[in-house]
């Protein structure tokens, strides 16, 4: 079977699909099936784009919206998981998986599902440890915080999945396994992103919620993206019992639909020829949802999964073949994934923007038929409630940035964060950049005047915060790419290149994006990120 898997989609489906025909014209034969890594992006209307966690200046409506009104379909059946730039709203209406559009399946928060015989699993979102023990709380209309809270991978999730005990033949995430580049070349990596080695030597750059995953599940395949390059790694795992077969996880990340960029890769993968070419259910992770309902939290407290500690009386919700002959008994022994996507909500008609399209919390029929034929809890109905009861989600109003890691919360058995790219990738989507008019500087130029320490509370590593078209004259620092990490120490301006002692040849101003703060002397002038451009852009000054 030929199985296409994409990185970063950020809504070109078009694009990919077109890449795909090319990749069957040139090759041996169809593609029987695409997998997308996140920010699939399935925008249908202005209302949605409103809830994608990116600055407005990034906010398009690609061309997802034709295949959800059924202007086009997808070629090739696509199962996608979600990433940290989704229209989380359309996303929230399908926790437990369901079609976004006509062959084109969202796996939900996490799932699992079989295609032609082959196992294919997944969880969406990326991992930030202050938010991982809290319950799916967040509900439309989001605020500043839950905007972002909302894709963060929860402790309930993995907890499902470490449940499950047959075989995994490919397994999607968005954020990379932690330290799964230890198993792949490495020193490409950095050469290719070298802002990720303090992370990479560390240890801290990726998920730890995906390491245990991979740890447990040992699947044949692991696809993920989010970090923007292409990366292929080999790790075999050790057996449990001797004796035993050692498995192996083949590892590949791709970069976004660009061109000239690797985000598509076409693998054959071993099928069973006599399986149904359908989309089917897994009994196993049926039984595990059926089993592990009562855990669903809606609330923002904190909690910890059961284990075997004394503390509960149940901590295994493993799939027991009585179990999952009971589900099959429900299902009346039929597994195939019903073809009953329907409209929701309104689709964007470009000769009628609607651009104050209300937002509204919607319960998808989809997820209601699943629920009620599995016999387990619709969790945005009782969301619903819980907002009616208590008014747990707000309207849009200034919060405090959730984002930040110094929460004074309990980070989750996890005590770093890691796959947000905290050594700031220039390709990622930073969430929070200037919103600046499309016809204003592309990016700012701060002055830099700070001859000795600034306090890390101001963490600008400026003096002056002004924006400039031009420093006046073009010398040889006049085209700034991809400028990474560097310690300069006590000198009078942040440069890209190190200290070079007298500071001739440095430009008196420089385009500091943000500074990272020094928490070990509470300053933050001898750190700072140079990020002036955003994916393949430069400027010229």
């Amino acid at each position: 079977m030929r199985v296409a898997v994409a990185g970063c989609c950020h809504g070109e489906l078009d694009k990919i699909y077109e890449t795909l025909a090319l990749a069957e014209r040139r090759g041996p034969g169809p593609i029987d099936l695409l997998l997308c890594c996140g920010d699939f992006q399935a925008v249908r209307n202005e209302a949605d784009l409103r809830c994608m966690a990116v600055p407005p200046k990034y906010r398009h409506m690609q061309t997802f919206y034709r295949y959800y009104s059924g202007e086009k379909k997808a070629p090739v059946l696509t199962i996608f998981i979600g990433g940290n730039h989704e229209a989380s709203n359309h996303l929230q209406e399908l926790p437990y998986g369901g079609w976004v559009a006509p062959n084109i399946y969202y796996l939900g928060l996490a799932g699992v599902v079989k295609y032609r015989g082959v196992r294919i699993g997944g969880i969406s979102g990326i991992f930030k440890s202050h938010d991982y023990r809290k319950g799916h709380f967040e509900c439309p209309p989001y605020n500043p915080a839950t905007i972002r809270s909302i894709y963060h991978v929860r402790n309930i999730e993995v907890y499902k999945l470490k449940q499950l005990k047959q075989p995994m033949d490919i397994f999607l995430s968005h954020d990379w396994p932690r330290k799964i580049y230890h198993y792949g070349n490495k020193q490409q990596l950095l050469k290719t992103k070298s802002f990720f080695r303090q992370e990479v030597e560390n240890n801290t750059l990726g998920s730890p919620a995906a390491s245990e995953l991979l740890e447990h599940l040992k699947p044949t395949y692991w696809f993920s993206a989010h970090l923007h390059v292409k990366f292929a790694a080999l790790m075999q795992h050790q057996a449990k019992d001797k004796g035993q077969t050692a498995k192996a996880t083949k590892f590949l990340a791709l970069d976004k639909c660009l061109p000239h960029r690797d985000f598509l890769q076409v693998i054959e993968i071993e099928h069973d020829p006599s399986a149904p070419e359908y989309l089917e259910y897994d009994i196993e992770w049926l039984t595990v949802l059926r089993a592990t309902d009562d855990l669903i939290n809606v609330t923002e407290r904190l909690w910890n999964m059961p284990e075997n500690n004394g503390l509960h009386t149940r901590w295994d919700y493993s799939a027991t073949e009585e179990a999952m002959n009971k589900v099959l008994e429900i299902l009346n022994h039929d597994l195939k994934v019903p073809c009953n996507f329907s409209i929701t909500a309104a689709c964007y008609d470009p000769s009628r923007p609607q651009t104050q399209m209300q937002l509204v919390h919607r319960i998808n029929p989809q997820t209601t038929e699943f629920c009620a034929q599995l016999g387990i809890t619709d969790m945005n109905v009782r969301l619903q409630k819980a907002k009616e009861e208590h008014h747990l989600c707000g309207e849009f109003e200034e919060q405090d940035d959730m984002e930040s890691n110094d929460s004074g919360e309990d980070r989750s058995e996890y005590n770093t964060d890691t796959s947000a790219l905290s050594s700031i990738n220039p390709d990622e989507i930073m969430l929070d950049e200037e919103e600046e008019d499309e016809d204003s500087i592309k990016y700012s130029i701060y002055i830099l005047r700070h001859g000795g320490r600034i306090p890390g509370s101001t963490c600008l590593a400026a003096a002056q915060d002004k924006p400039l078209a031009s420093l006046g004259k073009k010398g040889p620092w006049e085209t700034w790419k991809h400028c990474s990490l560097k310690l300069c120490g006590e000198v009078d301006l942040c440069s890209s290149r190190g200290c070079t002692g007298s500071h001739e040849d440095v430009p008196q101003g420089h385009p500091t994006r943000r500074c990272l703060s020094d928490r070990s002397t509470s300053y933050c002038s001898v750190k700072c990120i140079a990020e002036l451009c955003l994916g393949d852009s430069s400027v010229d000054f």
